[in-house]
């Protein structure tokens, strides 16, 4: 295969442009970076070289101009497959990508421990499948909840119970490929940013809801990095002082009102019953007094975290992601009343979208981290 040499940040620019939006013609490219034809043609020529762009047949009309009309500049998707990875403290989620992160295979297996070798071992395992099918892998993307150090290692990892993990350089000693690995929210953020519900937009936010509360923000077109990433803010984001006390949070924080495994212990903690997420959900709907409570509040609490964020950053949109997002189909009137109720009246609607996404979204992620460094030289931050 042909190496891909480190990219200028001219280039890198280029490469961006085309591999996000392409396939784009040679004017439309230029005008986009505000290039010359004569800048945009030595910026492209060791891009086309070295195989990261190729052009492309026409799709429709060539553009019109005088002499031959240029093809436009694309990337080969299939040229090269990405690895990404999410961790759990119960499971591995993989994923396969193509240069554009479209997910072509997945692969999943339970985690019996959390020792950092065994789970490398893991990973390596998981790999080598993943290799047998798909051999064009060029790197590996590992998203991990918790606080990470210059793309390599876990500083912190409440869920796994680490600290100062070089996990970077085990996954890489047993694959032989490049590893790159982040926080699992910032890896997310950035896949939305280039190739989901923030592609093209200047504020974007990502907030999401499971184990714990998640918050990316988007500035410029690109994520707002922050040195106390994934170290449990939402835990100390009170929503409201007389709120309840769980285990995971402060009394009132975002954390206890609005994760899953809040919801379930105030559940259990007033009924004696373990219910899922599911469960408690399906008896809001349904009217069980208890579950109509908390979901209510939590429902409540969305609302109010939804309309600080809008007040404070003013984003074009919002995007509302994670496990637990049902919340949305059961409290959604509730969410909505309480954003119009904490907002200035002629405020404009929040750009509020909803994914319900699994550990595989998460995973694409890493993924495209490891597209980002690991082709293009950078991180999108």
């Amino acid at each position: 295969m042909t190496d891909w040499l480190p990219l200028s940040s001219a280039e890198r620019s280029v490469a961006i442009e085309v591999l996000v939006n392409g396939p784009l013609s040679r004017t439309e490219l230029a005008r986009r970076l505000n290039l010359s034809q004569g800048s945009l043609t030595r910026l492209t020529k060791p891009l086309i070289e070295s195989g990261l762009l190729v052009e492309a047949p026409w799709a429709g009309a060539p553009e019109t101009r005088q002499g031959r009309p240029s093809q436009p500049l694309a990337v080969v998707a299939e040229s090269r497959s990405f690895l990404g990875f999410k961790i759990t403290d119960e499971m591995v989620y993989a994923v396969v990508t193509s240069l554009r992160s479209d997910i072509v295979a997945r692969l999943d297996r339970p985690l019996t421990g959390h020792d950092p070798k065994c789970v490398a071992d893991l990973l390596a395992d998981m790999t080598a499948e993943l290799a047998g099918r798909h051999p064009a892998i060029a790197g590996i993307g590992i998203g991990v909840g918790g606080f990470v150090r210059e793309n390599s290692v876990v500083g912190e990892s409440p869920y796994l119970s680490w600290r100062d993990v070089p996990l970077a350089g085990l996954v890489r000693e047993r694959t032989g490929l490049p590893v790159v690995v982040e926080n699992d929210v910032a890896a997310l953020v950035e896949a939305e940013t280039w190739f989901g519900a923030g592609r093209g937009l200047d504020r974007f936010v990502v907030l999401t809801i499971g184990a714990g509360i998640g918050y990316g923000l988007v500035l410029g077109g690109r994520r707002v990095p922050c040195a106390e990433e994934d170290r449990g803010f939402g835990r100390h984001w009170i929503i409201d002082p007389l709120g309840p006390l769980t285990p995971q949070g402060e009394r009132g924080s975002a954390v206890s009102l609005l994760t899953v495994p809040s919801i379930r212990y105030q559940v259990r903690a007033a009924t004696g019953r373990d219910a899922s997420y599911e469960e408690i959900l399906a008896g809001a709907a349904a009217g069980e007094p208890m579950a109509a409570r908390v979901i209510g509040e939590a429902g409540r609490a969305l609302g109010a975290l939804l309309a600080q964020i809008a007040n404070f950053v003013m984003p074009q949109k919002i995007l509302l992601a994670g496990e637990g997002v049902g919340l949305m189909g059961v409290a959604g009137d509730a969410v909505r009343e309480t954003v119009r109720a904490h907002r200035h009246p002629l405020a404009a609607p929040i750009g509020l979208e909803t994914k319900v996404s699994d550990f595989h979204d998460w995973a694409r992620g890493a993924a495209v981290l490891a597209i980002q460094v690991l082709v293009l030289g950078r991180a999108g931050g």
